[in-house]
């Protein structure tokens, strides 16, 4: 399953509802850092089917989500438990790092 497009109509049921941990990513197509690490969080989503879920915020079309979270610099990276924030980066990390903070 590839990353799911979260908006502020499925947020409750894809994220806060969520039975598995829910990784979103806080992103804009115009950010060049973004677009680097969207090819490892496709990954991610792929190799946790079942585990836990990718989920993709664009902050221009979703500002009421980004301003929810506090997310003043993008890409940031938030792990929802649920319904609670267990972790949070900005900035483009290496895939071993995005997956530890799905395991805290």
């Amino acid at each position: 399953m590839a990353a799911i497009k979260i908006t502020k109509n499925n947020f409750t049921q894809e994220v806060l509802q969520s039975k598995e941990p829910v990784l979103l990513d806080f992103w804009a197509s115009w950010c060049g850092p973004c677009r680097m690490v969207a090819p490892t969080l496709d990954e991610i989503a792929e190799e946790m089917k079942g585990v836990a879920k990718v989920g993709k915020i664009n902050i221009d079309e979703e500002s009421d989500l980004a301003s929810a979270f506090r997310v003043m610099s993008i890409p940031t990276l938030v792990v929802v438990k649920e319904g609670k924030v267990s972790a949070q980066s900005v900035g483009v990390k290496p895939k071993k790092d995005i997956l530890r903070m799905l395991e805290n």
